[in-house]
């Protein structure tokens, strides 16, 4: 039996299973491969069924998000190693071998992100993951060779192993057994931040998030909801605060969030004067949406292990960025160690 799984979430996206499914079935020979379908409308099931019969495919009755449609197959797949794949991706030759073999090297490692690049411009890393993520103690991400919106060249500089503070959920390989002693992911985050919530977790119980620049794939990007789309923001401002809520103490959270909300104020009054308004409303909504769940008690039912204190950059991403002008990875350096 085959120990790897390479599970694809779709939804109504038969033109990327079209461009990106050959490289995954081609380069996966060592894997099972299967196809999440989250209640799509298109004919996706049926390219599928016709065009690659090896794949096993994991029918879902309606669209629970990235979060959800992964639980819920998730449950079906039995295989010891999984990689949790969107369906925009290219994937090399030889891709599986080294991220596996450091999940089976190290009982403490329970997840690993490969380098990611970007499918259109591919001299230069991807938003989604890049070299492996990090986040500031306000709730702002950001990675190796991608800082807000700034996407570095790959010249090499991040061609280290490293612990990280995040794995992306473009191609994101990890233990079964840690998947599923994490709770897996907060289904109600339906999609955005619902894997850094996960790894953020996953330290808690211990284990450590890695990225290896052995393994290297493309990632379209913006498949589900596009780069600036008012969704996009609401979804990451919401969950952003819930994940904050769910993964401090109440101690630490008290002092973080008065400043995550001036944060967020000046985000308003950016895209307000920048004449973004729709941008604004979806920060607006997101904050409101969290105190809603806040007080429904959603955040309250998870068990907290043991706190591994703030994420690793100490400071403010934003302010970095915006009043200092450190716009790589390489300029916070000093910062994160």
């Amino acid at each position: 039996m085959n120990l790897i799984a390479v599970v694809i979430l779709n939804f109504n996206g038969r033109h990327h299973l079209e461009t990106f499914l050959p490289s995954v079935v081609k380069y996966s020979k060592d894997a099972n491969i299967y196809l999440v379908d989250n209640g799509s409308t298109d004919d996706s099931i049926a390219y599928v069924e016709a065009a690659f019969p090896e794949v096993t495919i994991i029918r879902l009755k309606s669209n629970h998000g990235y979060a959800g449609g992964y639980n819920l197959a998730l449950k079906e797949v039995n295989e010891p190693y999984w990689v949790l794949l969107n369906s925009d991706v290219e994937v090399t030759e030889g891709w599986l071998i080294d991220p596996v073999e450091r999940l089976r090297a190290d009982d403490k490692l329970a997840a690993v992100q490969p380098k990611i690049k970007s499918y259109q411009n591919r001299d230069y890393f991807e938003y989604a993951g890049a070299a492996g993520g990090f986040m500031d103690r306000y709730g702002y991400p950001f990675c190796r060779g991608r800082i807000f919106d700034e996407l570095e060249k790959d010249n090499g500089q991040y061609d280290s192993t490293e612990k990280v503070f995040w794995a992306s959920g473009a191609c994101l390989f990890i233990k079964a057994a840690c998947f599923r002693e994490a709770k897996g992911f907060e289904s109600r985050f339906f999609a955005h931040m619902e894997e850094i919530d996960l790894c953020w977790r996953l330290q808690h119980l211990g284990y450590a998030i890695g990225y290896t620049p052995y393994c290297t794939v493309y990632h379209l990007g913006g498949g589900t909801l596009a780069m600036g789309s008012v969704r996009k923001i609401y979804l990451n401002v919401r969950n952003s605060h819930l994940m904050l809520w769910r993964n401090y103490s109440f101690t630490q959270w008290i002092w973080i969030f008065p400043v995550r909300s001036v944060l967020d104020d000046l985000a308003i009054v950016k895209m307000v004067f920048t004449g973004k308004f729709a941008s604004a409303w979806g920060i607006t909504r997101g904050v409101f949406a969290f105190w809603v769940m806040l007080f429904k008690g959603i955040g309250h039912d998870i068990p907290l292990q043991k706190k591994i204190g703030l994420p690793p950059f100490p400071g403010s991403i934003a302010m970095a960025y915006y009043l200092r002008k450190k716009k790589r990875y390489s300029d916070l350096l000093n910062s994160i160690k």
